[in-house]
C-alpha cells in the first residue's frame, strides 16, 4: 500500500481547480497518461526553455528576436477595415521612440479596452524590426503597473499539445506545487539524496518556479536533485531485486554435454569466438551456486538464439526445464522456426505458448509444461500468467529485455525453484545505460558477425525523389528482389505529416499491384502471419511495415530496405531495421529517405549509419548524439526512459547513485530505518515500487 503521506502526490489531476474532464483529456495526452493523469505526472512534466522578463529597455534599446518588456505610451488604434485581413495595429512610443504592436482576428471593444489611448501600459513579446520601427505581434503580456508587479520575472516554457497553452500549464503547476506544499511537504522526510541540493518538494517548486534562468535547466541544482532522485531510485530498485533473486543461493545445474553436441552437429556453421566465450560464462553461471543474471548482448543476426538453445540444452541435460520469453508473437514463432529443427535433431521436446493459443490446445500444452513433458517451451508474456506451471523451470530466457518490466522478468523467475535469468538484446547498450536499466547484471557480448554476411550499401535520399525510389523498385522487382518499405506510423494524425503506412500501401499497390503486402502492429496476429508469410513465400514481393519487423523476423531473399522519414527515428532501431535486409547471399542496398531540411544532428544519426555497421560504436553514438531519451527507441518499445533524469547532463550522477544504493542496500536490505523507510516514498514517487512490494513480500 502506498503510504498517506503521498496522497497529495497521487491525487487525480482534475482534483486540481480549473481542470475538468474537458481539460482532463490533452492533459492525460501530454503526460502520457491517457487514461488519467496525476498531480505527480504534472509535476515531474519539467520546462524545456524560460522567457526571462527581468530586463526593462527603452524602445529604442529592443533587441530584435529577444524578448522585450518595455513600457509605454499607447497614442492610437488602427482597427482592420471591414473585409481586409490586415492586421489591427496599436501605436505607441517612449522617451526614446515609436513601436508598433500587431493583432491578427482582434476584436475592437477587447483592444480598446486592453490598450486604452492616452494610459501607459507594459507589454512583452518577442521583437521584430518592420520598415525600421519595433514591434511585437501578439505580445505574451499586456499589463497595468499593478499587473507587472506580480508578473513572474523568469517563466518556464513547457512542452505542449493541441488544447493546452502555456497559460493552462502555469495555473496547473503552480496549483499542484501550492497542493503539495503547504500542508504536505513538512510531513514528507527528506530521504537527502544529493547532498547541499534543496530538498525533494523545494527542488519541485525551484524548477517551477524559477527566480534564475538557470533555475529551470537540467544543469541547474533543484533538477540535479531531482535527477539524482530519479537515478537513485532506479539503482535502489535494481539492487532491492538483485539482493532477493541473484545473491539467494541457487542450485548448481550441470549438464551431460550429449544434446549441445547434437544440436552442434546440426547447426551449418561453427560457432563464432564470442559465441564460445558466452556459453562458457553462461555455463559457469549455472553450474555456480549463485543464482544467474546476465545480459547477453549481440548485434542483428550475431547468434544470440543459438547461444539461448545451447544454454537451454545444459538444463534440459540435467532434467530441467528451460522458457524462451520474446516480446511479441512474431519473434516468438521466429525463435520457434530458428530452433525447431536444431531441437529436434537433439530430441528437445519444444511447444509454443502465446495469447494465439486458446481453449482445448492451450491446456493440453500447460498440462504438457506441469507434467515435465515438454524440456522447452517459446512463447510471450503468456508464459508468465497464472495457471501457467512448469514441472522443474531452471532456466528463464528474456529476449529484448528492454520491452519487460523488471516485474515481468521476476514473474516468469518466480515460476521455479532458484530459476537462472538469461536475458538478451540485439540492439547493443553502452556501458552507462546497461547500469541505468539493469544495474549490475554481468555482460556477455557477440561481436562478430555471422559468416556469410554481406556489408549492406547504405543510401541517403530526399524525400522529394521518391518518385525515382518506387521507378528502382519497378527494376529490382524484375530481377526477382524483394524489399522492405518501413513507414513511422500506422495512420496519419492531425499532429503529424509522417507517411502512413496504409498510405504508402495504397500508393505503391496503384504501382505494382498485388505484389505489395502490409504489415502493422494494430493488426490481428493471424493477419500478420500471414502477411509475413506471403512476403516470405514471394507472393508479395514488397512489404510495406511498421516498425513491427524490427527484431526477428527472416527473410533472406530480402534485399532492399526503405526506411522512409528516417530521420524520425533512433540510430540504434535504424540500425536494427537495416538487419532485417544483407542476410542471403545478394548484395543489399539500404535507402534511408529523409524530408528536407535535415537538422545537424538528425544529419549526423544518418551519416553515422551510412558509415558504420559495428551496432556497439553506434549504440554509443546515438547517445551522445541525443542522450538516452529514447536511445533505444523507447517510444516504440516501452523502455522506462527518465521523466527528469538526462544522462548527456547527469551520467555523473549516475556511478554515485548505483554506488549509494549498493551501500544502502548491503546496510539496511529490508529499508526499515529511518533514511530506508524516506527511501520507500522516493520508489513509489518515482514508480520504482515494485522493489516495495518485494520488500513487503519478504
Amino acid at each position: 500500500m502506498r503510504p498517506d503521506v503521498l496522497n497529495a502526490y497521487f491525487a487525480a489531476l482534475t482534483d486540481l481547480p480549473g481542470i475538468g474532464p474537458k481539460l482532463a483529456r490533452p492533459f492525460g495526452r501530454l503526460l502520457g497518461k491517457p487514461e488519467g493523469a496525476r498531480v505527480l505526472d504534472l509535476l515531474l512534466h519539467l520546462p524545456s526553455s524560460t522567457l526571462d522578463r527581468r530586463a526593462r529597455p527603452t524602445v529604442a534599446e529592443l533587441v530584435p528576436g529577444e524578448i522585450g518588456t518595455v513600457r509605454v505610451h499607447i497614442d492610437r488604434h488602427q482597427p482592420t477595415p471591414p473585409g481586409s485581413r490586415a492586421p489591427y495595429r496599436v501605436y505607441a512610443h517612449d522617451d526614446t521612440g515609436d513601436m508598433v504592436l500587431v493583432f491578427f482576428a482582434a476584436d475592437r471593444g477587447r483592444m480598446e479596452h486592453m490598450l486604452p489611448v492616452g494610459e501607459d501600459r507594459w507589454v512583452s513579446g518577442t521583437v521584430q524590426l518592420y520598415d525600421g520601427i519595433p514591434q511585437i505581434v501578439h505580445p505574451d503580456r499586456v499589463l497595468d503597473d499593478a499587473g507587472l508587479a506580480r508578473l513572474p520575472p523568469v517563466e518556464p516554457v513547457y512542452p505542449l499539445v493541441e488544447g493546452l497553452g502555456q497559460g493552462h500549464l502555469r495555473r496547473a503547476i503552480a496549483a499542484a506545487v501550492q497542493r503539495t506544499g503547504a500542508e504536505h511537504a513538512p510531513l514528507l522526510p527528506d530521504w537527502g539524496s544529493l547532498p547541499g541540493g534543496p530538498e525533494f518538494h523545494a527542488a519541485l517548486a525551484k524548477v517551477h518556479q524559477p527566480q534564475d534562468t538557470a533555475d529551470a535547466t537540467p544543469a541547474g541544482t533543484a533538477w540535479r536533485r531531482l535527477a539524482y532522485d530519479e537515478l537513485l531510485a532506479g539503482q535502489l530498485a535494481l539492487a532491492l531485486v538483485r539482493a532477493r533473486t541473484v545473491r539467494k543461493t541457487g542450485r548448481p545445474v550441470v549438464g551431460t554435454g550429449a544434446l549441445a553436441a547434437k544440436i552442434l552437429a546440426a547447426l551449418p556453421f561453427a560457432l563464432t569466438g564470442s559465441q564460445e566465450t558466452a556459453l562458457a560464462a553462461i555455463r559457469a553461471d549455472l553450474g555456480s551456486g549463485n543464482r544467474m543474471l546476465r545480459l547477453l548482448q549481440g548485434d542483428v543476426g550475431s547468434g544470440k538464439t543459438v547461444v539461448a538453445l545451447l544454454a537451454a540444452a545444459t538444463v534440459i541435460e540435467a532434467g530441467h526445464q528451460a522458457a524462451i520469453m520474446a516480446p511479441t508473437e512474431i519473434l516468438a514463432r521466429q525463435h520457434l522456426k530458428t530452433i525447431s529443427p536444431l531441437a529436434e535433431a537433439a530430441g528437445i521436446r519444444v511447444a509454443l505458448l502465446t495469447g494465439r493459443e486458446k481453449g482445448k490446445a492451450r491446456e493440453a500444452i500447460r498440462s504438457a509444461l506441469a507434467a515435465g513433458d515438454v524440456d522447452l517451451v517459446i512463447g510471450t508474456h503468456a508464459l508468465f500468467q497464472e495457471g501457467v506451471g512448469f514441472a522443474d523451470l531452471a532456466l528463464a530466457v528474456v529476449d529484448e529485455q528492454h520491452r519487460f518490466g523488471v516485474h515481468q522478468r521476476l514473474a516468469l523467475a518466480s515460476k521455479g525453484e532458484a530459476v537462472d535469468v538469461l536475458v538478451m538484446t540485439a540492439t547493443p547498450i553502452p556501458r552507462t545505460l546497461v547500469l541505468t536499466y539493469f544495474g549490475d547484471m554481468d555482460s556477455s557480448e557477440l561481436r562478430e558477425k555471422p559468416k556469410g554476411r554481406k556489408p549492406i550499401d547504405t543510401r541517403m535520399v530526399a524525400m522529394d525523389r521518391l518518385d525515382e525510389v518506387i521507378a528502382r523498385l519497378g527494376h529490382a522487382l524484375t530481377e526477382g528482389r524483394r524489399v522492405y518499405w518501413i513507414c513511422p506510423l500506422v495512420e496519419e494524425s492531425e499532429t503529424s505529416d509522417l507517411a502512413a503506412a496504409e498510405e504508402r500501401f495504397a500508393d505503391l499497390k496503384q504501382h505494382f499491384g498485388d505484389a505489395v503486402g502490409l504489415v502493422h502492429g494494430k493488426m490481428k496476429g493471424t493477419e500478420k502471419d500471414a502477411a509475413m508469410g506471403a512476403f516470405a513465400r514471394g507472393e508479395t514481393r514488397i512489404l510495406v511495415a511498421t516498425t513491427v519487423v524490427e527484431v526477428g523476423v527472416d527473410v533472406p531473399e530480402a534485399s532492399i530496405i526503405v526506411i522512409e522519414h528516417a530521420e524520425r527515428f533512433g540510430l540504434a532501431q535504424l540500425h536494427q531495421l537495416r538487419g532485417r535486409v544483407g542476410r542471403g547471399d545478394v548484395a543489399s542496398i539500404c535507402l534511408l529517405v529523409y524530408r528536407r531540411p535535415l537538422g545537424e544532428i538528425a544529419r549526423a544519426r544518418l551519416e553515422a549509419l551510412r558509415e558504420s555497421d559495428d551496432g556497439f560504436y553506434l549504440a554509443e553514438k546515438d547517445l551522445e548524439l541525443r542522450g538516452e531519451g529514447d536511445l533505444l527507441g523507447t517510444r516504440q518499445s516501452g523502455l522506462p526512459g527518465f521523466r527528469v533524469a538526462r544522462l548527456e547532463v547527469h551520467g555523473d550522477l549516475l556511478e554515485r547513485a548505483r554506488s549509494e544504493a549498493r551501500t544502502l542496500v548491503a546496510a539496511d536490505p529490508n529499508l526499515e530505518g529511518e533514511r530506508g523507510r524516506a527511501l520507500r516514498l522516493l520508489l513509489h514517487i518515482f514508480e520504482r515500487d515494485v522493489a516495495v512490494r518485494l520488500l513487503d513480500a519478504g
